[in-house]
């Protein structure tokens, strides 16, 4: 009976066990946006985007469209272009973005949409706030963005920062059916 009692008290530590670390995987599974970061240099200087990545997730041509995912948003057609927090530009050096003079420092990015081919970019010199938070008074500037579509879907959001050398670089956003460089 002992030996009984024994297994019986093994048996019901390790359902315990069990159960509280398969509540624990349900609780912690990956977000639908994850965190992501664009890192170059230029002429020895650091920019970084940091943003959230939203998938496409089986809704192309229903995100960018008149009534798509992105029309719900409050600021539409600004949209913070990412997820979640604001989407970040650090840099250790003046810019110039187009016509568009950066001083180094840290910024937050979004993107007019208002016509799905031809996106404007936005540097707002507002940091910190939730993705949400765009006041057109806080604009830094905006500059024109050159579109192209990608042989296939681009299925995460992503950002990048190229050298292309001479002290020059691009930023390129690429989502869905859209690359806006």
């Amino acid at each position: 009976m002992k030996r009984f009692l024994v297994c019986l008290g093994l048996l019901v530590a390790a359902t315990v066990t069990l159960s509280a670390q398969m509540t624990a995987m349900k609780a912690h599974k990956p977000p639908l946006s994850p965190p992501a970061k664009a890192v170059g240099r230029i002429n020895g200087k650091a920019i970084s985007i940091t943003y959230s990545s939203p998938r496409v997730r089986g809704r192309q041509g229903h995100i960018f469209t008149a009534h798509g995912l992105i029309s719900h948003d409050v600021h539409y057609p600004v949209w913070r272009a990412g997820a979640n927090a604001a989407t970040t530009l650090r840099t250790d050096a003046d810019l110039s973005i187009g016509d568009l003079n950066v001083p180094k420092g840290t910024y937050t990015l979004f993107v007019d949409i208002a016509h799905p081919d031809h996106w404007v970019l936005v540097v707002s010199k507002e940091t910190g706030e939730w993705g949400l938070a765009y006041k057109t008074g806080d604009d830094l500037g905006r500059v024109p963005m050159h579109m192209s579509k990608p042989a296939h879907l681009i299925e995460d959001l992503k950002w990048t920062i190229t050298n292309l050398g001479h002290g020059k670089g691009r930023l390129t956003l690429g989502w869905e059916y859209h690359v806006a460089t």
